[in-house]
């Protein structure tokens, strides 16, 4: 397994892939402060808590200039379901074949599935802060602390 990026490292190189089917790369996600967190499976207890708790506190990213993202294996449609089922109103995006969550050191489960582990990017799209582990509960309110110290 790979190790986790150091803390003030660039975003390591990857790709994803949007619900609407397009190529998103890690270097465009730089400009602003970002979320990105990788989750197990789409529609799971703990994933569906986490998800929820991030749609909740939307509007207190939005005026922080925080963009969340949330990063899966699970396929587009799968995305698509899980956002509309539960209101989320931020991206979900794939990992295609984990390729990113393995050069993240985050790929569990031989490789289906991601361990729940977050990424806070500054603006310059380095690595702000890692969360190696998380509470579902109480994640997207710690990550709205830190992120005011960026």
């Amino acid at each position: 397994m790979t190790d986790l990026p150091q803390t003030g490292q660039q975003l390591p190189d990857v790709e994803f892939v949007t619900e609407s089917g397009e190529k998103l790369r890690g270097a465009e996600l730089a400009g602003q402060k970002t979320v990105l967190y990788f989750y197990p499976k789409d529609d799971t207890p703990g994933c569906t808590i986490e998800a929820c708790a991030f749609r909740d506190r939307m509007p207190d990213y939005e005026a922080a200039g925080i963009k969340v993202y949330g990063v899966s294996l699970d396929p587009p449609e799968s995305h698509r379901r899980f956002r509309e089922k539960y209101g989320l109103n931020f991206p979900l995006l794939t990992d295609e074949g984990g390729r990113a969550s393995e050069k993240l050191g985050v790929l569990r489960d031989g490789g289906e599935k991601a361990r729940r582990v977050t990424f806070l990017l500054d603006p310059e799209g380095r690595v702000s802060r890692i969360y190696p582990e998380v509470s579902p509960e109480t994640h997207a309110d710690e990550i709205l602390g830190d992120a005011d110290r960026l």
